[in-house]
């Protein structure tokens, strides 16, 4: 809560009229824009609901990310020019962390942003002193695997009809890598 009000206020502060001209009439100017993390907010959960929707099949549901915001898990967006294109949800706790979510817009994945913000929760996770991160993803999602290996993630299980599908259910694998 407090993370928001200071944000709020920052980007109020530092609101720069002409860079949102610029950035509403010259688009291409965005892609030199910083993409940059900020805390998840109540406000932004209409944008996420969207990209998620979007980007799975079975998408979690609006009151999920509410609730993660509501128990204070780490929920984090990936910004550019003002426009959410990745967000990702860590909790913390007896060492371990666990990854419940992280999504990159589709029409921008394979630029960087599922690394970048993997990196960020792992960042937020050792800040709690986690000295361990996993998380479940699908064995289908070929992309997400790869991008875990790439980092350092290793199987240590399956949970068995993890995840809905449309067959019924899927299994997820789970990974996870010390930090």
């Amino acid at each position: 809560m407090i993370y928001d009000w200071l944000y709020r206020i920052k980007r109020w502060m530092s609101y720069d009229a002409e860079i949102d001209f610029y950035y509403r009439h010259f688009p291409s100017l965005i892609e030199q824009a910083e993409f940059g993390f900020r805390p998840m907010r109540r406000s932004d959960l209409s944008v996420i609901s969207r990209i998620e929707e979007s980007a799975y099949e079975f998408p979690w549901e609006p009151i999920a990310f509410r609730d993660c915001l509501s128990v204070g898990y780490n929920c984090w967006v990936g910004e550019k020019a003002g426009r959410i294109l990745s967000y990702g949800i860590v909790t913390v706790g007896a060492g371990e962390s666990h990854i419940l979510n992280l999504c990159v817009a589709p029409e921008v994945q394979g630029s960087g942003y599922g690394r970048r913000t993997l990196e960020k929760l792992m960042e937020v996770a050792k800040g709690y002193r986690a000295e361990m991160v996993m998380l479940e993803v699908r064995p289908t999602n070929k992309t997400a695997i790869r991008l875990y290996r790439k980092m350092g993630f290793n199987e240590i299980g399956t949970r068995k009809d993890y995840y809905p599908a449309k067959n019924g259910r899927e299994d997820a694998l789970v990974l996870a890598r010390m930090l």
